[in-house]
């Protein structure tokens, strides 16, 4: 396993399932699109907010895993109202 951490990270889509949380997010200055899973169920993510995650990189049949172990709003990024 490897780490793996992002910054301005908003969310495109939510998607539950009885084992993970499946979750698009875009990275606004690279326009990156990432696929996270959240097996715990746990985070709350909201619309249109930055997000600057970190966790870990799985990789199993060729395929690669972006599991989520942290994330926080990235104050960096957020627009003032």
């Amino acid at each position: 396993m490897f780490n793996f951490s992002a910054n301005n990270l908003f969310l495109l889509k939510r998607q539950p399932y009885d084992k993970a949380t499946i979750l698009i997010f875009k990275d606004h200055h690279t326009n990156r699109t990432y696929k996270l899973y959240d097996y715990t169920h746990s985070f709350d993510f909201q619309a249109n907010v930055p997000y600057a995650i970190s966790g870990k990189i799985n990789s199993a049949n060729q395929t690669l895993y972006l599991i989520i172990e942290t994330a926080k709003i990235d104050r960096k990024h957020v627009q003032p109202v």
